[in-house]
């Protein structure tokens, strides 16, 4: 029944559907040919398929898709709108409600965007009645309470007539019980001013509703059947309809005989109009009411009308020259091709400006490698004639090295950028899918270039650590370390266990140290398998500290036991989700290590796990 209510609330607002509809429609056709302007033509056409959707549903997306397709070529925005607002009425009375519910959308965007309140209402007001009829209550009550605050400042406000009467009809329990009343004659109201029989009518329904909940049945009913006449009188078939039935349940259960002859009645008025929607479920109604009796023979008569409903329905279904849902598929095709048309030209912007940048930052590299290359040909000619030669040759090595730092610094702010703006536009949910994994793949790319020049800024090439001496307490270093490290552990649901009470000091830097432990923690996370535990020690050996980090995962291949400590080892590889290396953590923390008079190796099985130690000297 709130299906029902929902279709004629549509019919109510946007056409003069029951009363005069024939000569409306009639009258039209003969206007079309003599409308010169091209903007009233698109308004006749948007106007005529609405007339004509209750009975001919393809006429109506014939009409439509020619007024959207001339307002299209002469950019006219109304037009388009109210298109967009007919096809979601014909996806909403075709049962898919989330096609219409797309197109309701797309009308109230357009209505937006012209800043047309009322349409905006309306809009918005056709999008909540879509949410109730999917079962979205939450969003439907939401957007009703929208539609009532944009609608505040309307000064022709007859929409408002039909938000509130709609509103109250399908959540009367959003609001409170002493305030129903308030409401529906605020409605009545706005109806009384504009003289709108359509919802004057449907408000007294509501206000009858309301009686017969609060005890008044008799007062309730005679206000639905004095209802009921005046529809009639008037010639509001459509609207008389949901009266009728309402009538037929409210004698369901007392007066089975008076409740058949109201669902008979309003089973006449279909089939004389052809309103095969509420045939349907009027003789669904017939049928429920004589299985519930027991009565076999008429159960079965509305069977078989159901039956043959179904069946006319299905013939129409194919005898109609149209593919709606086709049709609404090459629509969206064509709104993400364009869509995905823009995100490829700004992005074709950006890859020609990374290229630009990349290639003068090659040149330079290049013309430096070049010269830098020839200096020190030279100079190694010259190695054994004089030490100078030899200082000069360290030189230029640590003027590589700062180059190397320098060219690392100035590629960071531009591809800084580039995983800044892969973000932004990974989430978009308007993005295709093609385009969203492209964007996630530059955004991982990115970061991964991020990650090697932080490595690279890091490191020092001249193997030369300055060293800050100081006490330090291993157990403090090592807590602090597997503290930090935790949540990162936690994404790979992995534990760091960590196993040290020793009663020690050593001496040397502590945040060069503690970077080798992060290090090692690191590694460890990143090729251990998801929910291992990673065990962190410490014990003292001797005149010694000997610290272990122990992982159960990927292990170290006998073929590159020997090239891990190497600056950009070639035995880098992926972690277990991916991660990237950049064969400079070992090395780094080899340096580090040794410059504290210490030593780092490690014991591995391949696929069991390894074992990394760092032997320290004690402070005595």
């Amino acid at each position: 029944m709130k299906k029902l209510v929902t279709l004629l609330s549509s019919i109510i607002l946007l056409a003069t559907v029951c009363y005069g509809q024939i000569d409306a429609i009639n009258k039209l056709h003969k206007q079309l040919p003599l409308i010169k302007d091209s903007l009233r033509y698109v308004d006749a056409l948007n106007r005529l398929a609405m007339l004509l959707y209750e009975n001919n549903l393809d006429s109506t997306f014939f009409y439509t898709e020619r007024a959207r397709n001339i307002a299209e070529r002469l950019a006219y925005a109304k037009g388009k709108a109210d298109a967009a607002n007919n096809l979601g009425i014909v996806y909403d009375v075709k049962g898919n409600l989330e096609l219409a519910l797309r197109y309701y959308n797309d009308g109230y965007n357009r209505y937006k965007a012209m800043h047309d309140t009322a349409d905006m209402v309306q809009g918005i007001m056709n999008i909540a009645m879509v949410y109730q009829e999917l079962g979205k209550d939450q969003k439907a009550i939401s957007s009703f309470k929208s539609a009532v605050e944009t609608g505040k400042g309307l000064s022709r406000d007859s929409i408002m007539s039909l938000v509130w009467y709609n509103y109250l009809i399908l959540y009367p329990g959003n609001f409170p019980k002493d305030s129903l009343t308030f409401y529906v004659s605020k409605a009545q109201k706005i109806a009384v001013k504009y003289k709108d029989k359509r919802v004057l009518l449907a408000i007294e329904q509501l206000t009858a509703d309301n009686y017969i909940k609060n005890g008044q049945r008799d007062k309730g009913v005679a206000l639905l059947q004095q209802a009921t006449f005046d529809a009639i009188s008037n010639k509001l078939y459509f609207l008389s309809l949901d009266i009728i039935i309402d009538l037929g349940d409210s004698f369901a259960k007392t007066d089975s005989a008076e409740a058949v002859s109201y669902y008979k009645q309003g089973l006449y008025i279909t089939q004389l109009k052809d309103y095969k929607l509420y045939t349907e479920s009027i003789t669904k109604k017939l049928y429920d009411f004589y299985t519930l009796r027991k009565d076999t023979s008429k159960a079965f008569f509305y069977s078989q009308q159901l039956l043959m409903l179904h069946e006319e329905e299905e013939k129409v279904e194919n005898s109609s020259g149209i593919d709606f849902i086709e049709y609404a598929l090459k629509d969206q095709e064509l709104e993400a091709a364009e869509v995905q048309s823009r995100y490829e030209l700004r992005f074709l912007f950006l890859a020609v400006f990374i290229c630009v940048l990349m290639v003068v930052i090659l040149v330079i590299l290049w013309r430096n490698w070049k010269q830098l290359r020839k200096t020190s040909g030279a100079l190694r000619l010259q190695f054994e004639q004089s030490e100078s030669t030899m200082e000069a040759l360290d030189v230029m090595n640590k003027d590589y090295s700062r180059l190397i730092k320098i060219v690392a610094h100035d590629l960071r702010n531009p591809i800084s950028a580039i995983s800044t703006i892969s973000g932004m536009l990974h989430p978009d949910e308007n993005l295709p899918a093609d385009m969203k994994e492209l964007m996630g793949l530059v955004q991982v790319s990115s970061k991964n270039s991020l990650d090697l020049i932080n490595e690279l800024l890091e490191t020092d090439f001249d193997q030369q650590q300055k060293i800050k001496t100081e006490e330090i307490n291993p157990d403090e270093l090592l807590q602090q370390c597997v503290s930090l490290l935790s949540f990162r552990a936690q994404d790979k649901s992995q534990q760091l266990i960590l196993n040290s009470n020793v009663q020690v000091k050593i001496k040397g830097d502590a945040e060069k140290l503690w970077r080798v432990m992060n290090n090692l923690i690191v590694n460890a996370i990143k090729f251990s398998p998801e929910g291992a535990a990673i065990h962190i020690g410490s014990t003292q050996v001797e005149d010694k500290l000997l610290i272990s980090v122990n992982d159960a995962g990927l292990g170290i291949p006998d073929d590159i036991r020997n090239k891990i400590f190497d600056p950009f080892t070639s035995a880098r590889r992926i972690g277990t989700q991916g991660e990237q290396p950049f064969g400079l953590g070992l090395y780094i923390s080899k340096q580090i290590i040794e410059a504290h008079n210490g030593r780092i190796w490690f014991e591995s099985q391949p696929g069991q796990g390894t074992t990394f130690y760092v032997e320290l000297p004690v402070l005595t």
